[in-house]
């Protein structure tokens, strides 16, 4: 069981912030291979949704995500850096971690379009989410991707 917690930069915890970097590159960087800057600038401006497993010696982060607000990346709201640790997949925290993000952003951002860059091989999975596909297949860091709106 996961406790979500949602918190702006400055409310991350130095322990909280160094966990949701360290669990991104360890995905986007050395699993899948891709190099690329991930401290990216927006982190800042971004809320952080944190899946947190309470384990008896630390806490651990099983699954994390970024909702940038709009006119911040895009016009349109964005989910980004979505990511499920390696040892918690395929126990549906992918689903409640989008499933959070959209509500979030429906409930601050009403009426507002909801971007994201998905990795193709993720489309089918968004469009269950009600993302539909913006323009072609492009390579993004060695990966290909595909932007999304909802």
């Amino acid at each position: 069981m996961l406790t979500w917690k949602w918190k702006t930069f400055a409310e991350l915890t130095p322990d909280e912030l160094y966990l949701a970097l360290e669990l991104r590159q360890q995905v986007f960087v050395v699993e899948q291979r891709s190099i690329y800057l991930d401290a990216d600038g927006y982190d800042r401006s971004a809320y952080h949704l944190l899946g947190m497993e309470d384990q008896p010696e630390a806490p651990w982060l099983a699954a994390y995500l970024r909702v940038l607000p709009p006119k911040t990346k895009y016009p349109q709201a964005s989910l980004g850096r979505v990511v499920v640790a390696p040892e918690a997949r395929r126990h549906g925290h992918g689903r409640v971690l989008v499933q959070k993000g959209i509500d979030f952003i429906e409930a601050r951002y009403p009426r507002v379009p909801i971007r994201i860059g998905a990795q193709n091989h993720l489309r089918a999975f968004y469009e269950d989410f009600g993302f539909r596909v913006m323009g072609d297949v492009y390579d993004e860091d060695g990966i290909p991707h595909v932007d999304m709106v909802r």
